[in-house]
């Protein structure tokens, strides 16, 4: 008998893949856009070689990750751009994971600060950078963020590759959920050149632990003084 493919979608081999806390370790490191090693993956989860060899086989199966062969390693990324967005805002209903020590305190509170989400910024910089790009009439208040002619003029002024963007085939812009700040950041291909151009110019900088990012000296004097942000005097993110 053949039956016709329906509208609706099947989760449940999706979240049959994420029903792991290994996976949700990998996923997680994985949203900033880097591509890692299986052992680093491992080591950051607490599990043995093998163990996370199974894992990640089945995040690949599932579409969520794909896996780069260089020489005798594994490397492994998210599948793309679309993964992140999804798990991004999956992360608005998902529980926050347990914090314990001081190390993994620092970790979170950097995460919350500044990260990448795939290829664009996400955390506190990225939404207070949306919410001044909005005010000052450079995004539409709408839920595209969609580009203003005076939004296209001014990031050009900073160094933005705008152009580019617009040609892009994805989307331009994006408002994409942010799981920590519970309001949306920019996404699409303007997003992504945001974040290009914020660390060629070394505004930001990625942890040595290659988890969040960090906001460099004259990072901090760019958003305040071209667009009023204080990231210092930022509230904390509503749970």
């Amino acid at each position: 008998m053949v039956t016709s493919m329906g509208r609706d979608r099947d989760f449940t081999g999706a979240g049959k893949a994420l029903a792991a806390p290994a996976r949700s370790v990998f996923l997680n490191l994985l949203m900033d856009g880097t591509r890692r090693p299986a052992g680093e993956l491992a080591q950051w989860a607490g599990v043995s070689a093998s163990t996370a060899s199974e894992h990640l086989a089945v995040l690949v199966d599932a579409g969520l990750v794909r896996c780069e062969v260089r020489g005798r390693f594994r490397y492994y990324a998210l599948a793309g751009p679309q993964v992140a967005t999804a798990l991004e805002v999956l992360g608005v209903v998902a529980h926050p994971a347990p914090v314990t020590g001081y190390r993994r305190s620092r970790q979170m509170q950097r995460l919350a600060a500044a990260r990448f989400c795939y290829d664009h910024i996400a955390g506190r910089l990225g939404t207070c950078l949306a919410d001044a790009w909005t005010r000052r009439g450079w995004l539409d208040d709408g839920d595209s963020l969609a580009l203003t002619d005076a939004g296209a003029d001014g990031l050009r002024g900073v160094g933005v590759d705008v152009d580019r963007a617009i040609r892009a085939r994805r989307p331009t812009t994006r408002a994409c959920p942010d799981w920590t700040e519970r309001r949306d950041h920019l996404a699409g291909a303007l997003g992504a050149a945001v974040g290009s151009r914020f660390l060629e110019a070394g505004w930001v900088v990625r942890h040595r632990s290659g988890r969040g990012l960090d906001v460099t000296e004259c990072g901090h004097d760019l958003v305040r003084e071209q667009w009023g942000i204080d990231l210092a005097d930022q509230p904390a993110p509503q749970r």
